[in-house]
Formats: C-alpha cells, sequence, structure tokens
C-alpha cells in the first residue's frame, strides 16, 4: 500500500511472542493456558459469588467484582492472540487488530488503577469514618465511582488511540513482544512520535502517579487511624481489611513501572516479554486470590452456597 506519495506503508506486524524459545514452546504454552484459564475461572467466581450472596452486597465487594470483570477484559485482550500464536508459523496482526488490541488493553489498563483508587479511598471511610461509612459510600456513590473509573480509562485510549493513528511505519514490521504494546510501535514508526510520547507521559502522570498518591494519601491517614486503634485485635482486624488491597496495588504498580521504565531505556526485550507475563497475567490470576484467601467474609460466604446446594440437592 502506498501511503502519502513517498514511502510504503506497512498494513500488518509481525509478534515475535516467543518463538525465539523453540524448545521450550511446548511448555510455555501449557502454562500461559493454565493461567489463562484459571484467571478466568477465579475471577468469574468470584463475581458469581459476589452477586449471590446478599451479605457481600457492600461497596467492597461492589469494587472487588468490578476489578476481577476488568481483569478478565484485561488478560482477554492479549492472551487468547497469544496463545494462537504459538504454533502459527505466521504470527502476524494487522494494523487495525494491532490497535484494537492496544485500545482494549489500554482501557482496561487504566480503568484498573482507578478502581483501585477507589478501593483504597473506600478502605479509609470504613477505617477512618467508621460511623459515617454507610452514608459516605452510599450506593449511588459506589456506582458513580466505578462509572467514572471506566469512561476515565476510556477516554485516556482513546486519546492515545487516536495519537497512535497517526503514526505511519514503513520500515521492519516485527514487534519484539507478544502483543502490541505502545513502547514497542514508537520503536517502529517512521514518523515523529513527540505528540504520542507526551500523550503517554500525560496519562501515566495522571493514572500512575497521581492515582498512586492518592492511594498513599489514604493510607496513611488508614496508618494513624490504625495506631489510635487500642487493642492489638483491633488493630490487627483493620490492618487485615487493607492488607490484601495493598498487596495487589504493589504487585499492579510496581510490574507495570518496571516493564514500562525498563523499555524506556532500552532494556532486554526478551527480559521485558517475561515480566510483562506477570502483569498482564499472572496478576489478574492472583488478585482473587490475594481478595479471598484470608478473607473470612469469602469464606463464610463459601459455606453459606456450600449449605444452600447441600439443602436442594437433599430436596
Amino acid at each position: 500500500m502506498i501511503g502519502r506519495r513517498n514511502f510504503t506503508e506497512i498494513t500488518h506486524f509481525i509478534l515475535l511472542g516467543f518463538s525465539d524459545f523453540p524448545r521450550i514452546i511446548a511448555g510455555l504454552f501449557v502454562v500461559f493456558l493454565l493461567i489463562y484459564i484459571m484467571t478466568l475461572t477465579w475471577n468469574l467466581c468470584l463475581i458469581v459469588l459476589i452477586r449471590m450472596d446478599s451479605h457481600l452486597h457492600t461497596p467492597m465487594y461492589f469494587f472487588l467484582s468490578n476489578l476481577s470483570f476488568i481483569d478478565i477484559c484485561y488478560v482477554t485482550s492479549t492472551a487468547p492472540k497469544m496463545l494462537c500464536n504459538f504454533f502459527q508459523e505466521q504470527q502476524t496482526i494487522t494494523f487495525v487488530g494491532c490497535a484494537v488490541q492496544y485500545f482494549v488493553f489500554s482501557t482496561m489498563g487504566l480503568s484498573e488503577s482507578c478502581v483501585m483508587a477507589a478501593m483504597a479511598y473506600d478502605r479509609y471511610a470504613a477505617i477512618c469514618n467508621p460511623l459515617l461509612y454507610s452514608s459516605i459510600m452510599s450506593p449511588s456513590l459506589c456506582v458513580w465511582m466505578v462509572l467514572g473509573s471506566y469512561l476515565a480509562g476510556l477516554s485516556g485510549s482513546i486519546s492515545q488511540l487516536c495519537a497512535m493513528l497517526q503514526l505511519r511505519f514503513c520500515g521492519p514490521n516485527v514487534i519484539k513482544h507478544f502483543f502490541c504494546d505502545m513502547p514497542q510501535l514508537l520503536v517502529l514508526s517512521c514518523t515523529d512520535t513527540f505528540f504520542v510520547k507526551l500523550m503517554t507521559a500525560i496519562l501515566i502522570l495522571i493514572f500512575g502517579i497521581i492515582n498512586a498518591l492518592l492511594i498513599m494519601i489514604s493510607y496513611v491517614y488508614i496508618v494513624f487511624s490504625i495506631m489510635k486503634i487500642t487493642s492489638a485485635r483491633g488493630r490487627s482486624k483493620a490492618f487485615n481489611t487493607c492488607a490484601s488491597h495493598l498487596t495487589a496495588v504493589t504487585l499492579f504498580y510496581t510490574s507495570s513501572i518496571f516493564v514500562y521504565l525498563s523499555s524506556s531505556i532500552g532494556g532486554s526485550s526478551i527480559f521485558d516479554r517475561f515480566v510483562s507475563v506477570f502483569y498482564t497475567a499472572v496478576i489478574p490470576m492472583l488478585n482473587p486470590l490475594i481478595y479471598s484467601l484470608r478473607n473470612k467474609e469469602i469464606k463464610d460466604a463459601l459455606k453459606r452456597l456450600q449449605k444452600k446446594r447441600g439443602y436442594y440437592c437433599g430436596q
């Protein structure tokens, strides 16, 4: 295809994926397939459990069910294409397909960042203002916070997509990754990428740094409130309600920031690919476990569900 008269425009890309590891390609396929299946299963089970048990119809679990939904979409934006490419000779993706994949991936990632900030505010309200918690975290506010998270992620992704569509590719078309990510596309572009880099930096500032600061400020207030609790049991209970969220936030931000910093300074593409698997697939798989394993309310809900199943089976 001839574009703008003076250069040949690339219309498709080759995703390198993990094809440069032929000896372990079958093992990687099995591992990534299991991760994807477990991610879908555990997140869907958590959503269904929260929907079915009325005791879990609280702001905390409303945010958690939306986080699980986002994680399902997040991992599905990259994993199926990656798995399909494992045994294909030509691991190609069209420019349109690449744009769509990155749009969905970016929307879910940015939305997850906002939902995590909303969850931090929820924990702040629960621990710092327990008597006013139910009035502060009203159902309408929770819906607006989640809706705002999705709209913020969508608007950020649309701005990136518009900037991406201005790029032109006329040279090498091999993406040294298993999905279409912005840093790899910028390397391949043969036109000026300043505007796209500026847009990406602004989005990192808003969704990365500002959201992270809001979460940190919330936890500073939470820690001060916990220290004021006189009983050791009370402090432990308050801390346990925040530990799972803090763990998930730490994993999400540290892995994402690490990969993008490594890409920006020209780090190893092999290392980046394996670390990217961690934040695109492993973390969405771990989130349901992080929020459930030490959660008494989730365990009680599972017991109630088992009793209901036993009752209906006995009829």
